[in-house]
């Protein structure tokens, strides 16, 4: 059962209380706006709770970076190891999920769950290394930003004009027994910032002209508090019969080799599908024109990586080879009771959208009518 909760609700008891008698690990995330509004020090605080009350927790992996209030949490918390490697030189250091499992504690502490690892690693990802240690029956307490959850991507790369490459599938975030928001306003977090408790003093001027903006840190704050309110409403629904909120929705996400136009689709057809609890599904029809052969290695590799992210996204993915899109498309719809379809914005000049065989344009005038919507994502 999830069970989202605000900080000045958080309860130690009750994760206490979760993860007696489970065979699967539980896990709880505390999520927050941006670097700096305190979830390391909220997950310290309450594993000296857990502590202090017969359990056995220990730190998997944190990163204090540099700040002493954190780094004074971790003063006679147990820690595991963590495992050292060499790449390109250097030496670095990992978790080490191995030692883990062997101690096989009762709680484990995980930062930074979007976390890309050393290659070499058995996980490419931390969130994989959360998952392998959950399926072990230990319970974890896990921490991330709102800007690497992976559908809000694009979103979050137009508010705050960065890419965000390290993210987390938010089927990952689904799986929380607890999402904690650790909310600071604006005011509050840009003054942490100047005092230094953030970045060291050379970076506070550059992070206040740029990702520590007034707006943009405003817009990251709705989103982590919108996704705080939509797994409220997954939990209610958890909680009501099923037939009656079962959604009778079902999106479908038709997308093509555009690479950005395919990501942008995916991810708002995942937002959709949760928001309103509904199937979804993606579908790539390959014509002739695209076959293996006549089209170059690094779109094959692109739309390889997007069906895969639609996968890990939630989503059933349909790839067929015909010429006529538009009727596969109309087919998935009749078959699957589709009632929403998603695309990207054609990337075609308007005149030749006109003139050509352009699927949109196909597409809304063969859908007139039959109370299926279609939503353009720009």
């Amino acid at each position: 059962m999830l069970q989202p909760i605000q900080e000045n609700t958080t309860s130690p008891e009750y994760f206490l209380n979760l993860i007696k008698n489970a065979k699967r690990g539980k896990f709880k995330v505390y999520i927050g706006l941006s670097a700096g509004v305190g979830k390391t020090y909220k997950m310290l605080q309450e594993a000296r709770t857990l502590l202090n009350n017969g359990v056995d927790v220990m730190i998997g992996y944190i990163e204090t970076h540099g700040r002493k209030e954190t780094e004074e949490l971790t003063s006679g918390l147990p820690a595991v190891p963590r495992r050292k490697t060499f790449y390109k030189g250097k030496e670095l250091d990992e978790m080490d999920v191995d030692a883990i499992l062997r101690r096989h504690p009762e709680v484990v502490l995980v930062d930074e769950l979007a976390h890309t690892n050393i290659p070499g690693s058995k996980n490419e990802k931390r969130w994989q290394d959360v998952m392998d240690i959950m399926d072990a029956g230990i319970n974890v307490i896990a921490a991330m930003n709102i800007q690497h959850i992976e559908s809000l991507n694009h979103v979050v790369e137009k508010v705050t004009g960065q890419v965000v490459n390290e993210r987390v599938p938010d089927s990952v975030l689904k799986q929380a027994d607890e999402v904690v928001n650790i909310d600071l306003t604006v005011e509050e977090l840009q003054q942490r910032l100047k005092e230094g408790k953030i970045y060291t003093a050379e970076k506070i001027e550059t992070a206040l002209q740029n990702f520590f903006q007034k707006e943009n840190l405003m817009q990251l704050r709705e989103l982590a508090l919108r996704e705080v309110a939509n797994q409220v409403e997954r939990q209610i629904d958890t909680e009501v019969p099923v037939a009656e909120h079962k959604s009778n929705d079902r999106l479908l996400c038709c997308i093509s080799l555009n690479d950005v136009g395919a990501k942008k689709a995916i991810r708002k057809s995942a937002r959709l599908a949760s928001r309103f609890d509904a199937e979804w599904y993606v579908l790539y029809v390959q014509t002739s024109k695209e076959a293996g052969d006549k089209v170059n290695l690094a779109m094959q590799r692109h739309l390889i990586n997007n069906l895969q992210m639609a996968t890990e996204l939630g989503a059933t993915i349909f790839k067929v080879k015909a010429e006529d899109v538009v009727g596969e498309i109309i087919s998935c719809i009749k078959s699957k009771n589709i009632t929403l379809v998603i695309m990207g914005k054609s990337d075609q000049p308007v005149w030749k959208r006109v003139l050509g065989n352009d699927v949109t344009l196909a597409l809304e005038n063969k859908l007139e009518n039959t109370g299926v919507d279609i939503l353009i994502v720009n």
